[in-house]
């Protein structure tokens, strides 16, 4: 029995679609899903959450959230959802020199020095997806999803 899979957005649905297996990064380490996991609620931390079906893997770029397991079908409501070979590595490069320059620049309000640090560390989780490649040929009922939605146009803050 597969185990649905729908990674939502606030923007788009970015993945809809059955897999074998589902890794993500919650916010005390990474958990494994298979079909029949234990029903579960949890938050969701920044890093990659990866797809498996059969030997094909996809990879996202997850920036928190929140995760809803039941035994075939889980949800991830993520603040932020990028799919690895969709990543603009030149404009992820950009935003990490950008937040490496706002935490050199010294800070005021602490606020700003987190700021710039979850900025930093959402360049470089796109970083090292973007370096790796791809490492499936998976392209799943996503794409369908990626090209109904529109593009966005908005001005996105360093490392977004």
């Amino acid at each position: 029995m597969p185990l649905h899979l729908e990674i939502v957005t606030p923007e788009r649905r970015a993945f809809v679609g059955d897999v074998d297996e589902v890794v993500v990064p919650g916010s005390e380490g990474e958990l494994g899903i298979l079909p029949h996991h234990a029903p579960l609620i949890s938050t969701l931390g920044q890093g990659v959450l990866r797809i498996k079906r059969g030997a094909e893997v996809e990879e996202f770029a997850i920036f928190g959230g929140f995760l809803q397991v039941r035994p075939d079908r889980v949800v991830v409501l993520a603040e932020m959802a990028d799919l690895a070979a969709e990543i603009d590595l030149e404009r992820a490069e950009r935003a990490r020199r950008e937040a490496e320059q706002m935490l050199e620049s010294g800070f005021v309000e602490p606020s700003d020095l987190a700021a710039a640090r979850a900025a930093l560390q959402r360049a470089l989780i796109r970083i090292r997806l973007a370096e790796r490649g791809p490492r499936g040929t998976a392209r799943g009922e996503h794409e369908a999803a990626r090209r109904r939605s529109a593009p966005s146009n908005r001005s996105e803050p360093p490392g977004e």
